[in-house]
């Protein structure tokens, strides 16, 4: 026996309504709610019988957890992860089609493999012919992988349960099912039931999993915000078409930090790491160019240095253009209200166009000196003095702060054959040989442009 009732489930948030109204009365977002049919069935899956523990225990008599870590063998994804996977941990891994996830999640079940690990990779997409196919490509075809084509999360869980297996991959989460449940794979009511259910599971019998999970076209993970609550970590893989790059970031993660970045190489045989992110990023060719500055940044623990370009140019409508790719677009009238205010330097009638080359995302605060002194250098006509680097925030007074890490960004400055890291006095004090200290911007940016000439006042 089954019984039917007819729901409405919040895109956002996945709490449940018994009434279509405009806004979800859970989170409050408008235009969310989906109506759904469900079909609640009233027998209980064996493989799912797990017992739970309801008497409450003294916090100071439980025992620390001790988890094995597992390196993954690729570098860049134990970087993100705090130092590889954790024994009976839960991954969520989201990204745009056609980004790579399914490649390195390919990858991963390779390595693991090599490692003595049993690993099933599930294909709710793909045929066991396509999986193999794309397997041999980027060379990861071994023989303690096992394939599974399945979208019914009962025909999943029992091949689990008789497989015996440590390691399991789910591509994707939006393509299961449960037969429970009369809405379509995919819908918010089938994503939040299939992943309750298998990180009850996964917990219960600690099974290391890594869910794959598509992304809605505003780029964040398609289906009930909830799915992100269930697992251990959440990680983006990010990147473009245009660019054969790729950046793995964290949002989430209960066993490590989240600041950290790994950078991967798309090529024909797979992703491949990239241990020097700054040669990547950066190009030599045209850095003395006037409107271009170079700029220490930090992700996570790791420095590396980007190329910021700024262009201005003389407005033709109404309202001059403020367009920036590659940061905050709300941090940008900022620092440009600061040039002008501070420095004297007229952007009122100037369309502003800046660029982070290599399409790279920043979101340090290191990045607003490399973002003024490129506008500068634009708007003057004059290129930053050679070998000069630059990292630091920029305040409403026109102050240079302070950012974290300066040693570590100035050790991979110099390693790249730059001569000096420009920034507050605050971080250069302790800093040694290499670094330049300035206390406000319009110091600043007299002292790196090339030409010395006076900036203010009647000069632009």
């Amino acid at each position: 026996m089954a019984k039917k009732r007819t729901t409405y489930s919040c895109s956002e948030c996945g709490g449940q309504s018994p009434a279509w109204s405009g806004s979800c009365p859970h989170c409050g977002e408008w235009d969310t709610l989906i109506e759904e049919v469900t079909v609640k069935s009233l027998v209980k899956r064996s493989g799912l019988n797990i017992p739970e523990k309801t008497a409450p225990v003294s916090i100071t008599g439980v025992e620390k957890e001790s988890r094995e870590r597992l390196t993954t063998g690729i570098d860049e994804l134990d970087r993100v992860l705090g130092g590889g996977a954790l024994r009976g941990s839960v991954n969520l891994i989201g990204g745009q089609p056609g980004i790579g996830k399914s490649t390195l999640m390919l990858q991963l079940a390779r390595k693991l493999a090599d490692c003595n690990e049993k690993v099933l990779y599930i294909s709710g997409e793909e045929s066991p012919g396509q999986v193999a196919g794309r397997a041999k490509r980027i060379d990861s075809l071994h023989a303690g992988i096992s394939i599974l084509s399945a979208a019914s999360l009962d025909n999943i869980l029992l091949n689990i349960e008789t497989g015996d297996f440590g390691i399991v991959i789910i591509d994707s989460i939006q393509t299961l099912f449960s037969p429970e449940l009369s809405s379509a794979p995919g819908s918010v009511s089938q994503v939040r039931h299939c992943a309750s259910e298998l990180v009850r599971y996964a917990k219960y019998n600690g099974l290391t999993l890594f869910i794959v999970g598509h992304v809605t076209k505003a780029g964040s993970l398609a289906g009930p915000k909830v799915l992100e609550h269930l697992v251990d970590a959440v990680i983006y893989f990010e990147g473009n078409d245009e660019h054969t790059y790729r950046l793995l970031r964290c949002i989430k993660n209960r066993y490590g930090s989240t600041n950290e970045l790994g950078v991967f190489e798309m090529t024909a045989k797979g992703l491949v790491d990239v241990r020097d992110a700054s040669a990547y990023f950066l190009r030599r060719e045209g850095a003395e160019k006037p409107g271009t500055a170079i700029t220490a940044v930090m992700e996570g623990t790791r420095p590396f240095l980007v190329e910021v370009q700024a262009l201005t140019c003389p407005s033709h409508y109404g309202y001059p253009q403020r367009s920036v790719n590659g940061m905050d677009s709300r941090r940008l009238p900022m620092l440009l209200a600061v040039l002008e205010k501070r420095c004297g330097i007229q952007l009122d009638k100037q369309d502003v166009y800046v660029n982070v080359a290599g399409g790279a995302s920043l979101a340090d605060p290191g990045a607003d000196l490399g973002v003024c002194l490129a506008v500068a250098s634009s708007r003057s006509d004059r290129s930053v003095r050679n070998g000069v680097v630059v990292a630091g925030e920029v305040g409403l007074g026109g102050e240079i702060r302070p950012v974290s890490h300066f040693g570590q960004r100035l050790k991979e400055v110099l390693s790249l054959g730059f001569t000096s890291l420009a920034g507050s006095n605050e971080n250069t004090e302790l800093a040694g040989k290499g670094a330049e200290g300035y206390s406000d911007l319009f110091q600043l940016i007299k002292s790196i442009l090339s030409d010395n000439t006076e900036i203010g006042g009647d000069f632009l």
